[in-house]
C-alpha cells in the first residue's frame, strides 16, 4: 500500500495512526456545505456558487488550518464569505432580467416531489424572511446540529447571542406559518 505523504495527512493521538488526507475530508464535508450554503444564499444556484467558492478557499487556504474541527474551519469560511458576498450586493445591487425574457425550467416527469410542495414553499418563504444573521443560526443548530458554543465560534458571536438568535429566528417563523395558515393553530387543551 502506497505511504501517504506527510504534507496530505496528519498524526492523530495515537501512534501509528493516520487521518485521511485534506482532500478527502473536505470532499465528506461538502453535502453539509451545499445544505448550509443553499440555506444562506436562499437559492439553489447562488448557493453552488457560495459553496466552490468555499470549498476552493479552503484548499487554496489549507496551510491556515490549525488541526482543530475541519468542520467549523469551513462553515466559519463559508458563512464569512456569504456575509462579504451580502455587504457587496448592497453596496452594488445586481441587474435583473424581467420575467418574459428569463426562460422557464424543463421539468423532468420522471422526478416526483416529495412531500407537499405547498408546505415546503410555505417553510421556504419562512425561512428567506428571517434577516442573514438568525437564518444563519437556525440553520447551523437546527439542521447542521452545532452546539451553542460551536455556532458562537463559527460565527465569532458571544453564546448568548446564539440563543437569543436562535429565540427569535424560532418565533419569527411560527409567526410567518401562522400568517400564512389557512386553518389557525391551535394548542390542544
Amino acid at each position: 500500500m502506497p505511504r501517504v505523504p506527510d504534507d496530505l495527512s496528519r498524526d492523530t493521538d495515537r501512534p501509528g495512526m493516520k487521518t485521511e488526507p485534506f482532500e478527502e475530508q473536505v470532499l465528506s464535508l461538502i453535502p453539509l456545505l451545499r445544505r448550509y450554503s443553499r440555506s444562506l444564499a436562499r437559492s439553489d444556484a447562488d448557493g453552488e456558487d457560495l459553496l466552490q467558492d468555499c470549498v476552493e478557499k479552503v484548499l487554496v487556504r489549507r496551510a491556515q488550518w490549525r488541526g482543530g474541527s475541519l468542520r467549523s474551519w469551513a462553515f466559519t469560511i463559508m458563512t464569512n464569505l456569504y456575509r462579504d458576498g451580502y455587504r457587496r450586493a448592497r453596496l452594488h445591487p445586481p441587474v435583473e432580467l424581467s420575467d418574459e425574457t428569463t426562460p422557464l425550467p424543463q421539468q423532468d416527469q420522471s422526478e416526483a416531489p416529495l412531500g407537499d410542495p405547498l408546505e415546503k414553499q410555505r417553510l421556504n418563504q419562512a425561512i428567506n424572511a428571517l434577516s442573514p444573521d438568525y437564518r444563519a443560526v437556525l440553520m447551523l443548530v437546527v439542521v447542521e446540529g452545532y452546539s451553542y458554543q460551536e455556532v458562537a465560534d463559527t460565527l465569532s458571536v458571544p453564546i448568548g447571542t446564539v440563543m437569543s438568535r436562535l429565540s427569535r429566528a424560532r418565533r419569527q417563523m411560527t409567526e410567518h406559518l401562522a400568517l400564512s395558515n389557512i386553518v389557525p393553530l391551535r394548542r390542544p387543551k
